[in-house]
C-alpha cells in the first residue's frame, strides 16, 4: 500500500502505514486522524513544542516525559499517545510532521478521498473553506481533505495541489510574471 504514494514512503511512511493499519483493525481511524490533527495543530502554534520535536539535543527521556505532559494536557491518548511515545523512544519524533501527512494520504485513500494542499496568505474563514472543498470536489469527483498552510509571503490567492495539479493563483507569481515580462519588453 505505501508504495503508491510518494507521500508515503521512506521512514515516515512505514511508521504512518503501520499507525495506520493499527489504527484500521481497532477501527479507530477517525480518532487516530482528529488526535494527530490535534497534535499537529499544537505542533504549529508552539515554538517551544516544535524546538522539543526537532532538537537532537534533548534525551529521549526527556522528550518523553515533556511529550506525555503535552498528551496529557491535549486530551490525546490510547493507539495516538502510544505511537508518539513509540516515536519519541525510537529517536524519531523529528519525522511527526511528514508521518501526520504520509497518515492524512493513507486515510485519505482509504475513505476515498482525495487530498489538497492549499497555501494561502492568511487564515480562510470556514465558509471559503466549504466553498473551496465544493469547488474541488466538482474537479475530482471525491471529496476532498484539506490541508492548509498559511505562508503569508504568497501576498494574496492561493496555491492548490490536488494529485499531480497544481493551480497557483498567487499574487507573488503574477507579480513576479508582471516583473519578468517588463525586464523582457524593455
Amino acid at each position: 500500500m505505501a508504495t503508491e504514494d510518494p507521500s508515503v514512503s521512506g521512514v515516515s511512511g512505514r511508521y504512518a502505514t503501520a499507525l495506520f493499519e493499527l489504527a484500521r483493525d481497532e477501527k479507530s481511524v477517525d480518532a487516530v486522524k482528529a488526535d494527530l490533527e490535534t497534535f499537529s495543530a499544537l505542533l504549529h502554534d508552539s515554538p517551544d513544542l516544535m524546538r522539543l520535536v526537532r532538537s537532537p539535543v534533548f534525551t529521549a527521556e526527556a522528550q518523553t516525559k515533556a511529550l506525555s505532559a503535552v498528551l496529557e494536557r491535549a486530551g490525546i491518548s490510547g493507539i495516538t499517545a502510544n505511537f508518539l511515545k513509540v516515536l519519541t523512544a525510537n529517536r524519531r519524533l523529528f519525522a511527526v510532521a511528514d508521518v501526520i501527512r504520509a497518515f492524512r494520504a493513507l486515510v485519505a485513500r482509504f475513505k476515498g478521498e482525495a487530498t489538497a494542499e492549499v497555501t494561502v496568505a492568511e487564515k480562510l474563514s470556514d465558509k471559503n473553506l466549504d466553498a473551496l472543498k465544493a469547488a474541488l470536489k466538482s474537479v475530482s469527483g471525491k471529496d476532498v481533505d484539506l490541508n492548509v498552510k498559511i505562508d503569508p509571503s504568497i501576498i494574496g490567492g492561493l496555491i492548490v495541489k490536488l494529485g499531480s495539479r497544481m493551480v497557483d493563483s498567487s499574487l507573488r507569481t503574477k507579480l513576479n510574471s508582471i516583473k519578468h515580462a517588463m525586464k523582457e519588453a524593455g
